[in-house]
């Protein structure tokens, strides 16, 4: 084999490897969403979130998404309580729902993927995937979001975005053109979550709350299946998915949602191949607020929350060779 045939073929083969390891190095980045803070209730401005997805059955938004790689997107399982996926389309790079936009990709799903411990009755293991009749390229309004990675924690308090096309309040659509709304929102700790739900609707570590004590911002019908987001560093990292809630914005009841550090393996064993998606590991810095909170049923912290080693993780993203504190009591 002459030497232009060799470097030809090395050249093919660096090329194929940084491709299959290109999704953490893409995943996250918003070129377009320049501004610092995002203050509750407004229209976004396009390409400001260029994972979201959007769901349309029969022609019409009915549940929102995200893009994880070129060829998955990631939404709640709930979603398809009652849908065929051969109805369904999937659209990207979409700013509004009536009216044009040029930015916009469309693809049917190749596959459905609905999490096998998925409780209907509680929105426990409330994830599904989606797998893409074709993959997308990437652009500033199509990319694919950072996924938290397992044993990351957001502590009561820190800050998120959830974005979507749904209900501005119970009941009442978005009016024309049906643009892509954002909202800021705390976390609220899983302790605190479980009082305000208690004898409602259950708890459980594979959730993870949002939404201010008084209520008004928040996620409502069609906005389910979307991003609860955190930006840490650079990146903006997914920490949930848009699951449940009582009513829209109600003061003392936050928006539920599937935490997605809960299923990374899970995630990883149904793509599999080299096409991952950007796992990050986040840590929030101690002391959690959540320990601190009690009501009637609710277990007793744990003794010890490891909080000597904060120093270290203070509000980082580590990537999956970092090592980080480990917390037993995950939020």
């Amino acid at each position: 084999m002459d030497a232009s045939k060799m470097m030809t073929i090395l050249l093919l083969l660096l090329l194929s490897l940084a491709a299959s390891r290109s999704q953490p190095d893409v995943c996250g980045q918003a070129p377009l969403n320049t501004r610092i803070r995002i203050v509750g209730g407004q229209v976004a401005p396009e390409g400001a979130w260029p994972w979201q997805v959007s769901l349309l059955r029969n022609g019409f938004h009915f549940c929102g998404g995200s893009l994880i790689t070129s060829e998955w997107v990631m939404t709640a399982a709930h979603c398809f309580d009652d849908t065929d996926p051969v109805t369904v389309t999937v659209v990207l790079g979409r700013q509004q729902q009536n009216g044009p936009n040029p930015n916009e990709e469309a693809r049917l799903i190749a596959a459905l993927i609905i999490h096998p411990d998925y409780n209907p009755a509680n929105f426990d293991n409330d994830v599904a995937l989606l797998r893409l009749s074709t993959p997308v390229t990437f652009t500033n309004f199509i990319r694919p979001v950072c996924l938290a990675a397992a044993s990351s924690t957001f502590f009561a308090g820190t800050k998120s975005w959830v974005t979507g096309w749904g209900d501005i309040a119970f009941g009442v659509p978005a009016p024309p053109p049906g643009e892509l709304m954002e909202v800021q929102v705390p976390i609220v700790g899983n302790r605190q979550c479980y009082c305000d739900y208690s004898g409602i609707n259950p708890i459980t570590e594979n959730m993870i709350c949002a939404g201010p004590r008084e209520g008004g911002r928040d996620t409502c019908q069609g906005d389910s299946g979307g991003p609860l987001v955190t930006k840490k560093g650079p990146v903006w990292v997914q920490n949930g998915i848009a699951s449940f809630g009582l009513g829209c914005a109600q003061p003392g009841f936050p928006g539920g949602y599937a935490r997605v550090s809960s299923f990374q393996e899970w995630i990883t064993n149904q793509i599999g191949g080299d096409n991952l998606p950007g796992f990050v590991k986040c840590r929030s810095a101690c002391p959690d607020p959540d320990l601190e909170v009690t009501c009637p049923g609710l277990p007793p912290p744990p003794p010890s929350n490891n909080c000597s080693c904060a120093v270290e993780v203070i509000m980082k993203c580590i990537g999956n060779k970092g090592k980080g504190c480990a917390h037993p009591f995950v939020h």
